[in-house]
């Protein structure tokens, strides 16, 4: 016997139980996947996103048990085969396009946890009722069921606010001067961030037509990403306040796929504002933004959202507060 037969024999039923889940997984996403709205809409559901991987879990695990030795189970042989198949499930997803890199890595967490409940439901359903314990068409069924309800449930629809600061040792004017329009960033000028080095765009960007309420900002991201934003608050030195439109259409799908594009069924950016606080050792730059969430499971995906657009707010902050220091420096 070969290096390669050896290899097999020994983990073939852990091999093939991986590859149970997985297949389960990659049924539901291919069912979907001819029409990329209705796709884009399932995939943004509880039944998709937790009730699949759960569904993937319990079907593996199970499978493991139903071909092995009681007696010679320990945890550890199924404990990790929930995982190895989501991951398993998400490699597939990449390398056949149907999935982004930014996409996995926010379903990627909440997948692994409920892949994992899953693969322990198995477990302790075996220990109790053996292979009385639900089965194959089970794990078909429940998430298939889910699926065909949820989809007739409006997602709700709910607004968040992210704030951030920084404080910015130079006079008002300055700093507005540098907030009203942001001439090119240089990407040196960036601070290292994890939204960027996950695939977001970064800021470029930000022209002002002319001053004052009214006046249209064009914000460009890398990527060909585009806000419009019309200023409807304007006091020199102290507020600068713009609706945000996120140019969905021209968004090139390389940049950021339909489930979290911004503008989309699920996300929106609606507005931000600049307020300056003065301070006696210079001025506490403000920066919010508010955002629109439309999913089953915004408690999950706000959290997300929240630290993206954080992220965001503190490169463009970031780079305000070197330049404003910078001009007060010269101009002394």
């Amino acid at each position: 016997m070969n290096k390669f037969d050896e290899v097999w024999v020994r983990w073939k039923v852990w091999i093939m139980s991986v590859l149970a889940g997985a297949f389960l997984g990659g049924i539901f996403r291919l069912s979907v996947q001819f029409d990329k709205f209705f796709a884009a809409t399932l995939i943004m559901t509880i039944a998709f996103l937790f009730v699949v991987p759960f569904s993937m879990g319990y079907l593996c695990v199970r499978r493991y048990l139903h071909v092995s030795d009681p007696d010679g189970i320990r945890w550890y042989n199924w404990l990790f085969l929930p995982w190895a198949s989501v991951l398993l499930t998400m490699l597939v997803s990449v390398l056949v396009k149907w999935e982004g890199y930014i996409c996995l890595i926010f379903a990627g967490p909440i997948m692994l946890f409920f892949s994992l409940l899953g693969g322990v439901a198995a477990r302790l359903a075996w220990g109790k009722l053996k292979s009385r314990s639900p089965g194959t068409l089970s794990a078909f069924a429940l998430p298939l069921l889910l699926l065909i309800v949820e989809a007739h449930i409006p997602a709700p629809y709910e607004i968040q606010t992210v704030n951030t600061e920084i404080l910015i040792h130079a006079p008002a004017s300055v700093v507005w001067n540098n907030i009203k329009s942001v001439r090119a960033i240089d990407p040196a000028e960036l601070p290292g961030s994890w939204v960027r080095r996950i695939g977001f765009p970064a800021p470029v960007a930000a022209t002002l037509s002319h001053d004052g309420i009214g006046g249209v900002r064009q914000a460009s991201f890398t990527g060909g990403l585009i806000f419009t934003e019309t200023v409807n608050e304007w006091e020199p030195d102290h507020d600068l306040r713009f609706s945000i439109h996120a140019n969905t259409d021209s968004i090139p799908r390389s940049t950021l796929d339909e489930h979290v594009t911004i503008g989309g069924a699920f996300f929106d950016v609606l507005d931000g504002e600049y307020r300056l606080e003065q301070r006696p050792d210079g001025v506490l730059l403000h920066l919010s933004s508010r955002e629109r969430l439309s999913t089953h499971f915004n408690p999950y995906a706000g959290q997300w959202t929240d630290a993206v657009m954080k992220a965001i707010q503190k490169q463009i902050l970031a780079v305000i507060r070197k330049r404003c220091e910078s001009d007060a420096t010269v101009g002394q």
